[in-house]
């Protein structure tokens, strides 16, 4: 199993708008890829409150973990857009 520790970037941490950004990108691809916080139990990246009840906040590492064929490459682009700051106006 691949593992990978973020820490997130979004100023408002993994709620709201980013939460349902990072829930789109996981639902998108072609492998499970699941997060935790804390040493808490791990939650699919594609549920929506599952990520929310994970309270993660600004500045807190969360790890998304995935196994099987195109396991790195979903745990890379999920990682990339926990790190990024998913508030910011484009």
């Amino acid at each position: 199993m691949l593992e990978r520790t973020v820490v997130v970037g979004a100023r408002s941490g993994l709620h709201a708008r980013p939460a349902a950004l990072f829930v789109q990108a996981a639902t998108r691809l072609p492998v499970q890829v699941n997060v935790a916080r804390d040493g808490r139990p791990p939650v699919s990246a594609r549920s929506l409150l599952s990520v929310l009840s994970l309270g993660a906040g600004h500045g807190d590492a969360v790890v998304l973990s995935a196994e099987g064929e195109g396991a790195e490459a979903a745990v890379d682009e999920l990682a990339r857009l926990v790190a990024s700051d998913l508030d910011a106006k484009e």
